[in-house]
Order: C-alpha cells, then structure tokens, then sequence
C-alpha cells in the first residue's frame, strides 16, 4: 500500500507539471503572437499599400483558439464599408483541401480506400492511357501527379462547360510525363474526388460537405455556392485588372460562376471566424470540441508528402508540406477571379494563420503567411514584399497587349478563315465575318471573341468583359488547306493560356 500510494502521487505530480508546462507552453505562445503583432500589422498595411489591395482579414490562431482576427482595407474598391473578420470571401483553391478532408471521412467509414483504383468507382473515368486509367488510385486524383500538362482541361470551366463535359475529354488530352513522375497542378482530374464522393455517399459534394465538415465544425458562415456569395450580406467583392486597371467586378458578372462549376477545387466562401475552426480541427489530429472529425490517420494521409515539387518542397493531398527553419509548415494557397487565400499552420507548435484578400493573383497572402512564420519563430528577416516586386516586375508587360510585328503581312480574304471547328477537350468553335472583321464564338455560355489581324494566318484575340490574366497576349493561327480555306485553328487558351496552354480545332 506504501509503494501504491508513493506510485500515486508520482502520477499526480507528474501530471502537474505537465499542465503546468502546457499552460505555460500556451502562455508563450500567445505571448509571442501579442508580441509580434505590431510589426506584423504594419507589415501587412505595406503589402496591401504596395500591391493595391482593396480589403483583407487575417486570422491568427493558435491550440484550440482564435486569438487574434483584424479586417483591413475596405470590401469595394472606392467604397468606405470597412472588412470585417466576419466578411466572406472566396477562398479558392483552399477549397480543396476539404474535398480531400471529406474523402478521408468516407476512408473512416469504409466507403472507399486511398488506393482504390478510381475505375471500379466511376467505370466512365477514362485517361489517354489505357495503363493509366487501369491504375489510376483515389490518391492519384488529389496528389497532382496524372502526367498531364500544368491545368489541362481547365479552360471547359471558363467555357461555361460542367464537370461531366471536362472529365470526358480527359480521355482526349495525351499526358506530357510519364504518370506519377512529375508535379503537374489540376483541377480537373482533382473535382473528380468530388464526383466520386458523391457516388459513394449517395449525396451531392455539396450536401456531404455540409453534413459531414461545415455543421460538426461548427462553420455556419460557410457555403459553397454562388448565389450564396452574391445574396451574403457582409461581403467583400472581386476585383481584378482590366486593360491595366484594377476595377471591381459587379455581383451578376458574367465569368462568376467559373470557380462554382468545380466548386469541389475553388468554390468555398468563408470568413475568418469558420476557416479558425478548420485550422483547429487540422492541429489537433481531425477533432474539434471534443468530436472526431476526421480521424487522425486520415487527416495525416492527407498532410503528408506525395508528390516532389521542388526540393523541400512537396504537393500533399489539397495541401503543401513545406520544409522550415523550425517545423513543416503544411499550407496552400487560393485564387479565384477576384479573391486570393492563405491557410497555413504548423501542427507541432500549434499555430495558423489564415489571410484572405479581395484581388485576383496577389502575392500578399503568401508574403504574409512566410513573413508571419518567420516572425513567429525568429528566423532571419526577409524582405518579402522585396522579393515579389522584383518577380512581378519581370512579368510587368503580360497585362499589355504585345506589340505588332513590323514587317507584318495581311491576312487572306476573311472568307478564307469562317467555318465551324471542333476540339473533342474544348468543344466547338464559330469563325464568321462581321461587318469587315472576323469574330469567333466558342462554349457553352457562349464567349465571343474579335480577331484582329496581326501576321498572315495570326490573329490577336479582343475580349471585353475578361480579365487581363485570361485574356491579354492571347493569338490564334489558322492552317490553310490545298484549297485555300482554313483546315484547322489553333488558339492560346484563356486559364492554361497564362501556362502556355493551346488547343487545335479542327473543321467539321
């Protein structure tokens, strides 16, 4: 009994010390936080001041809480209502680290394996290869590693086109690099973790999400759907550049639904408050509150290195792994037409961050992120803002239409290029005179393009209405046949366009 009751208050004083420890490992935490946050917030200001953001919310978090959250800026661009923590944006591509989430629930309960081959689940999926489409596991559609180009395919969303028509043409787009060899980003062989989500559920993506991520979190601000974020009442709006200029794009513009045809990869809206508790729920092994979201192998599988990207650098399942001075930081990045996201965390201290900024393509939430993480654990001060001005500046003349060629030839007589084209990825093409010039009309919505002429076959495309990543620089080439009429067109793309993207449609 005297060695039992010496055993218990071993145990008890061991115990102690412990929660002494994590208290005081808690306190140092946010210690360092409040510590940092002065220089951190004037930090921030200079990004958004130097980089002409309009409005942006951050959120610091750090075990099992939301310690600090701060809106700057203002949500429209020339307004005056001021972005609130509570403010919804876009979150892009973060979006799809809840698709990968929302697999590995249904891993816990035995639906499906991570691998699975994707076949024996959709029987239509089709690759280039036959090989390929045969071994082609339910990791393999989240681990970027298919072989094909950078984005292949991704343009059928700006087409207006659905999921269903962009995974058709998978089987149409010849790889690049042999499968699993080298990091390649897609979105769409990604959304098809959604699509077989709800083959395995019996729901769609969007109801699963909801049931099975947003409500156990708690994440009541969060949807993933446009009219969602066009009726949200605290909102910040897109903003993006249009022949040079940053404008702010109305709520019923017609390009908005491009990120919600693949919500799956892009399409979530969020604020600060609901994205805290997803960063929790990631730092502490899948559980929130005392519930098992995830389980904690899945979550792992999901924040594990897959795929090489550079060295220290790898591509995990909707996620990145990041070597450090310190611990891995597991973190991605969004764009969507207008917004750009941050969700970074380090699971072994126990900290995130979120940023979310109103603009398209912005460096500022990735400059903040690694700025905040240096700060946090005092490695050595880089210039951040510094950096990305330089690599921007390299690229300066891209939202500039290029200069036309001096000894340029004209083109044939117009006649010679109108015509139907088909592309089995893409879909069909309508090349026609109108009053003297050549338009061209493609996609479901449809879109319609000028074509101003610029070397013989060559022709500048003009398009109102789209942003300068998608549309400044961008030709098409027709190739004329014995005849004299155009046999094929060939045209730079709008999304793969800015990856040196290209499609070929041929005259039916």
């Amino acid at each position: 009994m005297k060695f039992h009751h010496k055993s218990v208050m071993f145990s008890i004083m061991i115990s102690m010390i412990l929660l002494i420890a994590g208290y005081a490992s808690a306190s140092s935490g946010e210690e360092r936080i409040k510590e940092i946050t002065p220089a951190f917030e004037k930090y921030a200001e200079d990004s958004m001041k130097e980089f002409q953001v309009p409005g942006m919310a951050i959120g610091i978090v750090y075990g099992d809480k939301l310690v600090y959250a701060r809106g700057f800026g203002v949500k429209k661009l020339g307004g005056t209502d001021p972005v609130t923590p509570d403010t919804i944006f876009e979150i892009g591509s973060c979006s799809k680290a809840f698709t990968s989430a929302l697999v590995g629930v249904q891993v816990d309960q035995g639906k499906v394996g991570w691998d699975d081959k994707v076949i024996d689940y959709l029987p239509d999926f089709r690759m280039y290869d036959p090989w390929v489409t045969r071994e082609f596991t339910v990791t393999d559609l989240m681990a970027q590693r298919s072989g094909l180009k950078f984005q292949a395919g991704s343009d059928t969303s700006v087409l207006g086109y659905n999921q269903s028509f962009a995974t058709h043409g998978l089987r149409y787009i010849k790889p690049e690099t042999s499968f699993r060899s080298t990091f390649a980003y897609q979105n769409v062989l990604y959304a098809q973790a959604a699509t077989l989500t709800e083959k395995v559920t019996g729901k769609t993506w969007d109801e699963a999400l909801r049931e099975e991520i947003f409500e156990p979190l708690g994440m009541s601000n969060s949807t993933s759907d446009m009219r969602s974020y066009q009726e949200a009442k605290d909102v910040a709006y897109q903003h993006a550049k249009m022949n040079g200029t940053l404008v702010s794009l109305p709520m019923d513009w017609e390009y908005m639904d491009d990120v919600y045809l693949r919500a799956s990869v892009g399409g979530i809206n969020s604020n600060i408050p609901d994205m805290a508790k997803w960063v929790i729920m990631h730092m502490n092994n899948g559980k929130y509150q005392g519930r098992q979201v995830v389980s904690e192998s899945s979550l792992a599988y999901t924040q594990s290195p897959k795929t090489i990207m550079v060295p220290g650098l790898y591509y995990c399942l909707g996620w990145e792994y990041h070597e450090h001075n310190s611990y891995p930081i597991i973190d991605h990045g969004g764009n969507a037409v207008g917004h750009t996201a941050q969700v970074a965390f380090v699971p072994q201290a126990k900290v995130g961050i979120v940023i979310l900024a109103n603009i398209e393509n912005s460096p500022v939430p990735d400059v903040l992120k690694n700025r905040f993480m240096d700060m946090y654990f005092g490695s050595p001060e880089r210039d951040y803002i510094k950096e990305q001005k330089d690599v921007l500046n390299k690229f300066a003349d891209a939202s500039r239409d290029p200069t036309p060629p001096q000894s340029a030839l004209p083109p044939l007589s117009l006649d010679s290029y109108t015509g139907n084209f088909s592309n089995p990825v893409y879909g069909r093409i309508s090349v026609a005179e109108v009053d003297g010039s050549l338009a061209m009309t493609l996609g479901a919505r449809p879109i319609r393009i000028e074509l101003k002429p610029w070397n013989r076959d060559t022709f500048l495309q003009i398009i109102s209405g789209m942003p300068d990543v998608w549309s400044k620089g961008r030709f098409v080439t027709f190739q004329a046949g014995p005849d004299g009429k155009a046999e094929s067109v060939r045209m730079d793309l709008f999304i793969e366009g800015a990856f040196g993207g290209k499609a070929t449609f041929d005259r039916i």
